[in-house]
């Protein structure tokens, strides 16, 4: 597995684990928590990394 492979599975490894705690969040805490909101942020950098990676 190279290097480009490898970041891909990671990346996307990531993705699903702050979408997960995403969503736990927003159901303990609310929508506009700054948990939740934190994750989104967080959500949306790594999903536009991964589309910028695999243009």
């Amino acid at each position: 597995m190279n290097n480009t492979q490898r970041t891909f599975c990671d990346l996307l490894s990531l993705i699903n684990s702050i979408r997960h705690l995403m969503i736990t969040a927003e159901q303990q805490h609310g929508l506009n928590s700054p948990e939740t909101l934190r994750y989104s942020e967080e959500l949306d950098e790594l999903i536009l990394q991964f589309q910028l990676q695999n243009r």
